[in-house]
């Protein structure tokens, strides 16, 4: 079964009142940073925190009476769980997520406070659907896949429809990819009604299934690495929402794992955001310069989700951090007598970084008992201060050594 542009209109009106239309706003900060008119399309704002609850709540809406009654099942690692528990919820459908057992615990926490039944199966989302196809046959609930259901495509081309509507003019839109659902959707609504426009994906460089399935033609396995993106690890892009897409999107591209982090930090410092990796995967395209030819564009990212697990989201602050050089760690051999420590205190302080953290490293320090290594994590304000900082200190006669650079 195809998708059409009706069926995505059709699903906007199903889905009318229960679904938040996200704004979709200029930000000035993030076009300063990318050279680009930068629109955002806030759908991390749904209930749930994703555009996942668009595609959720038109297929539980499509359900029969019988279907309704006996309930409904989904594999998800998170966002399509959340959206399938709430939304099941507001709609009377007993629902069951069968999340593979690495899946965030704050998304588990949440769907089960959401009165799902969570089933915690597999190491990875394979292993959890086939689950998932298991118990539907033995207890004749109906699967509703997260990303390759002609009803799940169809609610999210309702972002476009919005899109279009709250944005003139357009000249492209970013949207992240995973299993190809919320890409499918996007790029039949855009096509249909306004063809002009450039549909871009964005894939984590550990999780680049879409990618892979256009060099081969088909849909095809590709190997999931641990990322940021854990919303968009899916080893197989879906044979539908590929079959929809592969001639609708105009571009490609990956981002790496340090992008994301970036992209993560710039959106929670800048436009006061907090989205998850898969969410902030459209924007780290285009602010790693990725798509030179949108410079002075007006282009659209979808952030697409926000349920970041805190403990992601302070790793990508400090990665994005000492991307930025404005967190160094570097080590240096001071004096172990009186005054030593205080000496290398006073001209980190003169040079206005501030220390985060110091540690002595005696065992390490070599034969010389006079002499300490330290320990050093500094915060700068940026590279060319950082590198001030050092020239001070090898001005005084001292070597740092900076993690991850050669030694000076």
């Amino acid at each position: 079964m195809s998708v059409a542009l009706e069926d995505a209109v059709a699903a906007r009106a199903r889905i009318a009142g229960s679904i938040y239309e996200s704004p979709c706003v200029e930000s000035i900060p993030l076009s300063q940073q990318c050279g680009a008119h930068v629109y955002c399309k806030l759908d991390y704002l749904q209930r749930t925190g994703s555009f996942k609850e668009r595609g959720a709540r038109n297929a539980l809406a499509t359900l029969t009476p019988e279907q309704k009654a006996r309930g409904a099942i989904a594999a998800s690692a998170g966002n399509h769980a959340l959206a399938m528990a709430y939304h099941g919820g507001l709609l009377g459908i007993p629902v069951t997520v069968v999340m593979p057992r690495f899946a965030p615990l704050i998304k588990v926490a949440n769907c089960r406070k959401l009165a799902a039944t969570v089933v915690l199966h597999g190491d990875n989302l394979a292993q959890a659907r086939a689950h998932a196809d298991a118990l539907a046959q033995a207890r004749g609930l109906t699967y509703i896949h997260g990303y390759d259901d002609a009803a799940i495509i169809a609610g999210q081309g309702t972002i476009a429809l919005e899109v279009l509507e709250q944005v003139k003019e357009i000249d492209a839109i970013v949207v992240p990819v995973g299993g190809g659902g919320l890409i499918a959707g996007v790029a039949r609504v855009v096509k249909s009604l306004q063809p002009e426009i450039k549909v871009i994906g964005v894939e984590p460089e550990h999780a680049a299934c879409f990618s892979a399935a256009l060099a081969a033609g088909e849909p095809v396995d590709v190997e999931v690495k641990p990322t940021l993106a854990d919303g968009l690890a899916v080893a197989r892009v879906g044979p539908r929402s590929f079959a929809v897409a592969r001639e609708l999107v105009d571009r490609m591209v990956t981002v790496s794992e340090t992008e994301l982090a970036v992209a993560i930090m710039r959106l929670i410092e800048l436009e006061k955001s907090v989205v998850e990796g898969a969410g902030a995967a459209a924007f780290a395209a285009l602010l790693a310069g990725k798509l030179p030819e949108l410079a002075g564009k007006r282009v659209v990212v979808l952030l697409s989700g926000g349920n970041i697990d805190l403990n992601f989201m302070q790793r990508a602050i400090e990665v994005g951090l000492v991307q930025d050089a404005r967190l160094t760690r570097f080590t240096v051999v001071i004096s172990d007598r009186p005054g030593g420590l205080a000496g290398l205190a006073g001209l980190i302080a003169a040079a206005g970084a501030s220390i985060k953290e110091i540690a002595h490293d005696r065992a390490f320090s070599g034969p010389d008992a006079s002499a300490v290594r330290m320990v050093c994590t500094v915060e700068t304000a940026d590279a060319a201060h950082r590198d001030q900082m050092l020239a001070t200190l090898c001005e005084k006669g001292l070597q740092p050594v900076v993690e991850g650079e050669p030694a000076r």
